[in-house]
């Protein structure tokens, strides 16, 4: 059990999920004020991704980021900054027997620098780090993020000071992450995301979720989560396991059944669940001491 926990808010992700909530958070405003309001409700790290105003669907757009941490850090809230940098990768195939050409609605595939250019310019605390290839649930997208893109993202946030947040979705993506300590892209200290219950990556049940533990690298810190109805139990599983924990309206839309979420809301049941365990909650004064980051 970890009895010092941090708690991590993904605010909005870039999924297709704009029209099932009504209020998930689309303008860098909306997006901003939704990271504010988890910071003041216990989350001590703010994940964001930032979505076109106009179609609600997510974007790399530099300019969109920096609206939403130049709100963030005007503010009257400390809150961890954490910035993604998996835009960039997506391919979709044509169907059935014509792979070829690309469908390019929904294709999104530039090199690894320009996936960091919110990064190198507005210089978070934290960016995440995508560690590996992979299926999704929709039949011809792949997640793409090769070894090559990989080390060349890795050596470049090292390079700006900037803690990656390592993605881990499957066993062999921690295989990776032990590669890159070995080959002095990541500073100590190691900073893991266990993604679990994705649609095709590790399962999120107890048994497979300690596998991952297990094979953590030594020294890690890591935080869990899993997604749908599964993000709230999981609350409970990854402190149990050691680690610390993420929720949001990136992962789960919901409350209850039926009951559409706030950012602030989830982030208000993480913090009962783990106070109720007897964990205390630490502020991000302390995440920052604790994972050595920068703050600008």
């Amino acid at each position: 059990m970890n009895f010092e926990t941090f708690i991590t808010c993904a605010v909005t992700g870039s999924g297709s999920t704009a029209d099932k909530h009504p209020g998930l958070p689309i303008t860098p405003a909306q997006i901003a004020d939704a990271a504010i309001e988890a910071a003041k409700a216990g989350a001590a790290i703010a994940h964001i991704h930032v979505r076109d105003p106009e179609t609600g669907k997510g974007s790399r757009d530099v300019a969109l980021y920096r609206e939403v941490v130049e709100r963030i850090r005007a503010s009257d809230t400390d809150v961890v900054i954490n910035l993604t940098a998996g835009m960039g990768g997506d391919i979709v195939f044509g169907p059935g027997e014509n792979p070829f050409p690309l469908d390019e609605a929904g294709t999104d595939m530039v090199g690894p620098m320009e996936r960091l250019l919110h990064v190198q310019e507005l210089l978070p605390e934290i960016c995440t780090l995508d560690c590996g290839t992979m299926n999704f649930a929709e039949a011809d997208y792949v997640m793409t993020n090769t070894p090559g893109m990989l080390r060349t993202m890795a050596a470049e946030v090292q390079r700006l000071g900037v803690r990656p947040e390592l993605e881990v979705f499957d066993t062999g993506h921690l295989v990776f992450v032990k590669e890159l300590i070995r080959d002095g892209l990541l500073d100590d200290p190691v900073m893991i995301q266990l993604c679990m219950g994705i649609p095709y990556g590790a399962p999120d049940d107890p048994l497979t979720t300690m596998a991952m533990v297990h094979q953590l690298p030594p020294g890690a810190i890591f935080s869990g989560f899993s997604i749908g109805r599964n993000q709230l139990p999981f609350v409970a599983m990854a402190a149990l396991a050691g680690g610390n924990v993420r929720v949001g309206l990136e992962d789960n839309l919901y409350l209850g059944k039926g009951q559409l979420a706030t950012n602030g809301q989830l982030t208000e049941r993480a913090v009962q669940i783990l106070t109720g365990m007897g964990a205390r909650i630490l502020t991000p004064a302390e995440v920052r001491t604790k994972l050595k980051l920068q703050k600008r």
